[in-house]
């Protein structure tokens, strides 16, 4: 066939191996920018070539995008017959199922699907009916838990049995949270309805209860199973992929696609272990693991520094990735004094680049650990005229919980500004309600006055329940505005943030919301902060200090007038929204403790792992240039705080760094602020120094590297790192050359190391 011809001839060997061994349990562990959807794609076509009808392949992915790509690209190749793959996402695939089967387990085949707000409404209503404190039992927070349950395949009543789940509840002040979760199920099955969890959970539930019927049909049906992004499945997700694959006399057609270091996103309930226990899972079935480390994206320094990076995590597949676009660019690495100085320095070489290396501002991204770091980067991209997107969130300005408070404030120095009343008068919660409001708007109109004017007016015309809400918004709004008067804009808008209850509502969200946007909050009380301090030298146009010249500064900085069409702009985005991008230039920002890596995460060894691996997916985002870069002080909750440069930092190999300060003086100067010092230190724990203790110390003075081309199988070699060994295996060729060494005093002792970068002392041999 011409076409097969032609498409094996595009891969490398590798590559082919995992395109063309079809049959039995296949792990293909696929490195940064190694072909792994070409050789998904590829691997579909050869199947439909040689052995597979197109409706006997299932493929999973976690994006439509993804499945829709991945059809086009194997249409390419076999033709129309790749729109008969069933390839989608899970929830997808299985819904597209579930309507086939649903009534088998008591759901009409016309189900409906809830989406999140319609989950969040079933949830408040039985809150109410239950009389329960609203604050205390948030509709978000309770839909996590319960998202989190059913992924965990535990129902309302093993939920109820659970004893530490009750006491985490008991805990929280949450005692009810598994009537709640009972309630819900049984409400959302008398509805005829799931939510977007019960397309699994009820996918699971299907098939476990239905072995001979469904579940044996399913099995015959799909005589091949491939997964992508293997590495993000959650528990439930691979329990249900081993229903379809593993019964008597199976031949275990299953082809899992992932990288393992990649593997950064616990927090929706994803599991590395699917990954790393794969191989086990499979030994027994003959399982065939290749290896994609050839990167096609980057350069051989960002290579070779994550390759250096992912060496500290303690479980993973062991890989080294290779690069063949020559050694490229030096990693940049930057101090700044202050965050602010961080964002104007990373504008400053964003212009170098545009204007030296010729990139477009599509070429171009700032990836951070939190969207609330956008902020100052934002600031100074419009006062530089670069336009940019942000890409997983909305512009600072225009989140919810900002615009909410910068609502109030506008208020507080404008009483008459009726759209920021409108936003605020009822939010938080108030007992104001719509018809309330629409009295006040219609009464502004015919008086021709702003609402704030009328409100004294309309309360003949309300019940004495609206009329003491109103009272009490009233009385809190002359408190602002008498703040606003006597105070700086910082203390305005501390005080207006305490006291509008905005900040209690946002921390009663589900917890990953409730994080990200209360850090929202607090980086806008920063910016505040950092406006008040500003010396007039450095700025001459905020010297006036007030709330009102705040708001005024930002109204000029956010109103942009852009072209909504252009493409050409820098993006800016958080690392989990990067995942699977790639741009020639990158900025990874921010590369302090307890930002990067997160404080929420550094209290553990597996935490601190996934941390890293977040970093290694930051670097590998990039193909030419990769700028890293930290504050020695930032504002964080109005207080100047001062930081260590992230652990990760210390971690690449001083030979792919270009520093603006020597290596030994990257830890910040701590004499200005002893009890700051001393609290870093604390905090900081000593993940870093475990790792480093854990191993021989080899004298960099006494060290005497090798020549690579003399390192051959059997020696007994010494590395700075990781201490002594011994060469197991050697392959490639010339420069490509990786030696497999044992350290025996490791936990993971095997080390694949390309020789090229190595720096190997031979000892014996």
């Amino acid at each position: 066939m011409s076409s097969q011809k032609n498409y094996l001839q595009e891969l490398n060997e590798v590559q082919r191996q995992a395109v063309t061994v079809t049959d039995g349990p296949v792990l293909v562990v696929a490195g940064p920018g190694s072909g792994k959807t070409r050789v998904l794609t590829y691997r579909i076509a050869h199947l439909i070539e040689t052995k597979a009808q197109p409706w006997e392949i299932l493929t999973l992915t976690f994006t439509n995008k993804a499945a829709k790509e991945m059809k086009n690209r194997i249409e390419k190749v076999v033709g129309g017959s790749a729109k008969k793959v069933w390839a989608g996402t899970f929830h997808s695939i299985f819904a597209k199922i579930l309507r086939v089967e649903a009534e088998k387990i008591g759901y009409p085949s016309n189900f409906t699907i809830y989406d999140t707000e319609d989950s969040k409404s079933v949830i408040s209503a039985i809150i109410k009916e239950m009389n329960l404190d609203k604050q205390l039992y948030n509709p978000g927070a309770m839909l996590s838990r319960i998202s989190s349950a059913k992924s965990k395949l535990i129902t309302p009543k093993l939920y109820a049995q659970n004893e530490e789940l009750i006491q985490q509840d008991r805990a929280g002040k949450r005692p009810y949270v598994y009537e709640i979760y009972e309630r819900y199920t049984a409400r959302c099955k008398r509805s005829g309805a799931m939510d977007f969890d019960d397309l699994l959970y009820r996918m699971f539930e299907l098939l476990q209860s239905n072995p001979d019927n469904v579940t044996q049909k399913y099995q015959e049906r799909f005589k091949y199973v491939l997964v992508d992004e293997f590495q993000d499945t959650n528990f439930l997700q691979y329990r249900i992929v081993k229903k379809l694959v593993d019964y008597p006399n199976s031949p275990r057609n299953i082809c899992v696609v992932g990288d393992d270091a990649q593997s950064i996103y616990s927090f929706r309930g994803a599991t590395i272990q699917n990954i790393l226990d794969f191989e086990n899972d499979y030994k027994a079935h003959g399982i065939k693991i290749f290896k994609l480390e050839q990167n096609y994206r980057s350069t051989e320094h960002i290579v070779q520094a994550a390759n250096e990076l992912i060496q500290y995590n303690k479980n993973q597949i062991q890989k080294t990735i290779r690069s063949e676009k020559g050694a490229g660019n030096r990693i940049k690495l930057f101090k700044a004094l202050t965050d602010t100085e961080e964002g104007k320095r990373v504008v400053d070489m964003i212009t170098e680049q545009k204007n030296r290396e010729h990139l477009s501002n599509k070429d171009i991204a700032i990836l951070y650990r939190t969207n609330a770091q956008s902020r100052v980067f934002e600031e100074y991209l419009r006062r530089y005229n670069i336009l940019y997107r942000i890409v997983g969130g909305l512009s600072f300005y225009q989140r919810k919980e900002v615009k909410d408070l910068l609502a109030y404030m506008r208020l507080a120095v404008n009483p008459n500004d009726d759209e920021a009343l409108k936003r605020v008068i009822n939010y938080p919660k108030r007992g104001i309600g719509d018809s309330t409001v629409d009295k006040i708007s219609e009464l502004a109109s015919q008086s021709k006055q702003s609402m704030w004017k009328v409100l004294p007016l309309i309360s003949p015309t309300l019940g004495a329940k609206a009329n003491k809400s109103l009272a009490g918004f009233v009385h809190l709004m002359e408190s602002f505005q008498e703040k606003v008067k006597a105070v700086d804009a910082y203390e305005a808008a501390n005080f207006i943030t305490q006291q509008s209850g905005v900040l209690e509502a946002v921390k009663n969200d589900a917890p990953q919301e409730s994080k990200d946007r209360t850090e929202n909050i607090i980086q806008l009380l920063d910016g505040i902060k950092e406006f008040v301090e500003t010396d007039l030298e450095e700025d001459a146009d905020v010297a006036d200090k007030s709330l009102a010249s705040y708001l005024q500064n930002i109204a000029l900085v956010t109103d942009q007038d852009q072209d909504k069409d252009d493409n050409d702009r820098v993006t800016l985005m958080s690392v989990h929204a990067a995942k699977g991008l790639e741009f020639s230039s990158v900025f990874v920002v921010g590369l302090e403790e307890n930002l990067f890596p997160s404080f929420m995460s550094s209290d553990t060894m597996e935490g601190i792992d996934e941390e890293r691996r977040l970093f290694y997916v930051a670097i590998t985002r990039a193909e030419a240039y990769l700028t890293l870069t930290y504050a020695a002080s930032r504002y964080s909750y109005g207080k100047m705080r001062y930081n260590e440069p992230s652990r990760f930092i210390e971690e690449i190999d001083w030979q792919h760094l270009d520093a603006d300060v020597p290596l030994h003086q990257r830890k910040t100067d701590t004499t200005s602020a002893p009890s700051e010092a001393s609290n870093r230190a604390t905090v900081r724990g000593n993940f870093t120094q475990i790792r480093k203790n854990d191993l021989p110390i080899v004298d960099p003075a006494t060290f005497r590297p090798s020549p690579s081309e003399q390192i051959a199988v059997g020696q007994r070699i010494l590395h700075l790192k990781f201490g002594e060994g011994n060469v197991k295996n050697i392959d490639g060729t010339n420069e490509k050359r990786v030696a497999t060494i044992v350290f025996p005093h490791l936990d993971e002792p095997e080390k694949r190391i390309m020789l090229k970068f190595a720096k190997l002392q031979i000892l014996e041999g």
